[in-house]
């Protein structure tokens, strides 16, 4: 499957997840910025991924929830450290990391969540199942 057809699924999962207009849904487009995902829409989103694509997600595996939990190794006067930064690269190898390793801060972390994100996510699973 190629990356087009996989932003076309994940568009159209999108466009019916959050409501939107199907020209909002861009790669760029942030779940949350742009789309306005709220946190009980990821849940349903991988609900509906998994569904589209007869894959299987882990719990926490796409969006993995609150990986810091206050903790000072992670997040330091509301700025994600190097090992926070390096925990999040682990954790999320599909992201881009480019744009918020410049201003690393917990109000920033969501834009990390992109349709691409998705997009980048897919295709290693599928690449994997086959």
């Amino acid at each position: 499957m190629s990356k087009d057809d996989i932003f076309k699924k994940v568009a159209a999962t999108m466009v019916e997840a959050l409501n939107v207009d199907e020209d909002q849904v861009t790669m760029t487009s942030t779940l949350q910025g742009d789309l306005g995902a709220e946190s009980i829409d990821f849940l349903d989103i991988v609900f509906r991924l998994e569904r589209e694509f007869g894959i299987k997600i882990p719990r926490n595996e796409l969006f993995p929830e609150s990986i810091f939990q206050g903790d000072p190794d992670f997040v330091k006067d509301g700025k994600v450290t190097p090992k926070g930064l390096s925990e999040l690269k682990e954790k999320m190898p599909y992201a881009d990391f480019s744009t918020f390793e410049k201003n690393p801060t917990i109000e920033t972390i969501s834009d990390l969540f992109t349709v691409e994100l998705i997009v980048r996510y897919l295709e290693g699973k599928i690449a994997k199942a086959a």
